[in-house]
């Protein structure tokens, strides 16, 4: 990674900050004697981010950004909140300061793209709290995707410091939109300072009460920006929600104090509040994220801002990670139902099968995630699968993760077994953080893919622990959503890492169209991507399925991204690259909809495009047929999208010869 240094001198105007920003002339760094205001631009000098440093004591430094003459963040005030209360920041000498240029620019081994811009400028300013002597910086980042704020520990008179949270404001620009959520509930849409996620009564009930919304919430501002607000690199530290601010335009980070959905049937465990935490300096605290997008599709482009900000890989050679499409094995779990699992997945051209909940217990307690149930030959299965090329993917809940992990790592890689989706997951604490990582790294350190499910929301350790391929939540189909739901989700959830939203196919208690549900193998990204969720190999046995060859074709994970258009709640297009060929995702909500799709993302040559679309409008949309045609294109032409309430359309494209 490239980095050049240059000092900052303190008291500069915006716009002088902002010139010493994009060239590299360096300035004295002085003290100020009154408001100052620092900053730093893109590299493409679209995006400026400022610090504005207090005057005098008692007063918060702020953040604000610009996309050109746009204001995408109003000054908005920054603390850390010590564990007596006290904040870091309103009383506190400024240091100095000053800023760097570095290109980050890496290639994920799966993702949305083949290569993930990490070019950036950042400015760093320092400051030490007159009390308590702990010296820590504010960083601001600016990408041509968005901007992004953290805060260092820098050094402490005793090491250890307890912390009780932050404090970090976003205000937006007067009558701004914000799309928010809680646990797997419906998206609620407000003002930033008003939001009020629906809850979901079975998830919340064990979590943080109040007026939370969980990561990423989606904003669009009336001058027509639209932004993702989210986080990057959470690592030692608890989960963060958004909180109500002091006014209609102004959300709050607010960090977790309990762990989510852990009452029912998510099993025992010690559920106490931790409001306080304790961190070693030096320590960086985790991104607090908008990226930005002139139009709300846009944003779709750039979901690889997250993954960039995170900690690099920590795991080493990667070769064996191994993404692709999955079939759940259901239950009863006997050699017959899962040898023609197996049989289903060579024919479907799938790349794993996956044992799910029971296979070895009931997950509780008494359980051994070691020994499969009575009668189930689970190592022969593994090792006929792997004959033909398939990877096996098991089960594990919670419970026997917490008691037997090393046993269940050491067991498994010696049956040949491709990863683990664990179950019933805790997220929120710095200690569930922190039992996460160490559950990822250990598989990761012995080959094992793994899976995370239930109330969990990403941060981006996919780069950090590659073997991290997937992550649930998400309300998908195992709640059977609305399809304005599901075409909410890719300019919210999606954006900001894998979502695996568990498709279903022809299923009766599908809302949607079933072109809607072919459309989300592409519109949605998930590089473990499980289909027929609840489908058993016997369904397909009989009749004719001629619209299952776009699962059979369509990849998990992308050499490029092309948003071509949508909005949150109503529709969305997406068109995604996978070595020479496209597939193109489009989906609506409850109302028909017809759109018009310029095809200049193919580039040179000609394509043969196949189409899987509504047919006729059926009594209800999971009755629609879908209609299957073939048409040559090329990049000149525009396609005339046609889709029926709740419906969709799927699109391969191929070079014809």
């Amino acid at each position: 990674m490239k980095t050049n240094r240059r000092t900052v001198l303190a008291g500069l105007s915006a716009a002088t900050a902002t010139g010493l920003a994009a060239s590299a002339v360096e300035a004295r760094s002085t003290p100020p004697a009154t408001a100052q205001r620092l900053a730093v631009a893109s590299p493409d000098g679209r995006i400026t981010v400022e610090l504005l440093v207090p005057a005098s004591r008692g007063e918060h430094p702020r953040w604000a950004a610009r996309h050109g003459d746009t204001v995408m963040l109003e000054p908005s005030q920054m603390a850390l909140v010590l564990g007596d209360g006290r904040r870091l920041g309103p009383d506190a000498k400024f240091l100095g300061s000053e800023t760097t240029s570095s290109d980050g620019s890496w290639q994920p081994p799966y993702g949305i793209a083949g290569n993930y811009d990490g070019r950036a400028n950042q400015l760093e300013a320092r400051f030490e709290d007159r009390r308590s002597r702990i010296r820590f910086a504010i960083r601001l980042l600016a990408h041509d995707d968005g901007i992004a704020c953290r805060f260092v520990l820098l050094s402490a008179p005793k090491k250890t410091v307890r912390l009780g949270g932050e404090q970090i404001e976003f205000r937006m620009p007067a009558g701004t939109r914000v799309w928010t959520s809680r646990d797997e509930g419906e998206y609620a849409v407000s003002p930033a300072g008003r939001i009020a996620p629906i809850p979901h009564p079975e998830l919340t009930a064990s979590t943080d009460k109040g007026a939370l919304a969980d990561t990423p919430a989606m904003a669009q501002t009336p001058a027509g920006l639209a932004m993702l607000l989210c986080e990057a690199d959470r690592l030692h530290y608890p989960r963060m929600m958004f909180a109500p601010g002091p006014d209609e335009q102004t959300m709050v980070s607010r960090l977790m104090h309990f762990p989510g959905r852990a009452t029912g049937f998510s099993g025992p465990g010690d559920t106490h509040a931790a409001p306080l935490f304790d961190v070693e300096a030096p320590f960086t605290t985790p991104w607090r994220v908008i990226m930005v997008a002139e139009r709300t599709a846009g944003l779709i482009g750039k979901a690889g801002l997250v993954p960039t900000l995170a900690t690099p890989n920590r795991l080493g050679a990667t070769d064996w990670v191994r993404p692709g499409r999955a079939f759940r094995v259901r239950a009863p779990y006997t050699n017959e139902n899962a040898t023609a699992g197996l049989a289903f997945a060579v024919e479907r051209k799938m790349d794993f099968i996956v044992f799910d909940a029971h296979w070895y217990g009931d997950g509780t307690d008494p359980s051994d995630a070691t020994h499969p149930i009575d009668g189930f030959d689970i190592e022969g299965i593994v090792a006929a699968a792997r004959q033909k090329g398939i990877g096996t993917i098991v089960y594990v809940d919670r419970v026997p993760a917490m008691r037997q992990l090393d046993a269940i790592v050491a067991t498994y890689r010696k049956w040949g077994i491709a990863g683990i989706k664990f179950g019933f997951i805790w997220e929120g604490r710095q200690e569930d953080v922190d039992w996460i990582y160490d559950v990822v790294k250990t598989c990761g350190e012995n080959n094992l893919l793994v899976n995370l499910h239930d109330n969990l929301r990403p941060a981006g350790l996919e780069r950090t622990l590659p073997n991290y391929v997937a992550l649930e939540g998400v309300r998908g189909n195992e709640q059977f959503p609305t399809a304005r739901h599901n075409v909410t989700l890719p300019f919210t959830r999606a954006l900001s890492g894998p979502i695996d939203y568990t498709i279903c196919y022809d299923h009766y208690k599908n809302l949607t169209t079933n072109a809607h549900q072919l459309a989300m193998a592409a519109v949605y990204y998930n590089p473990l991507t499980f289909l027929y969720w609840y489908d058993t190999p016997a369904k397909y046995r009989t009749g004719s399925w001629p619209a299952l060859h776009w699962f059979d074709e369509c990849p998990t994970t992308w050499d490029e991204t092309h948003a071509i258009d949508g909005e949150p709640g109503e529709y969305v297009a997406v068109a995604r690259r996978n070595g020479d060929r496209w597939f193109l995702g489009a989906m609506t909500n409850e109302e028909a909809r017809t759109i018009q799709i310029p095809l200049a993302f193919l580039g040179e040559g000609k394509w043969q495009a196949m189409v899987f679309a509504d047919g006729a409008r059926a009594q209800e949309p999971r009755l629609t047929t879908v209609d299957i045609s073939r048409r040559n294109v090329d990049a000149s032409a525009t396609l005339t999208v046609a889709m029926q309430p709740s419906g969709g359309q799927a699109i391969f494209f191929e070079r014809r010869a």
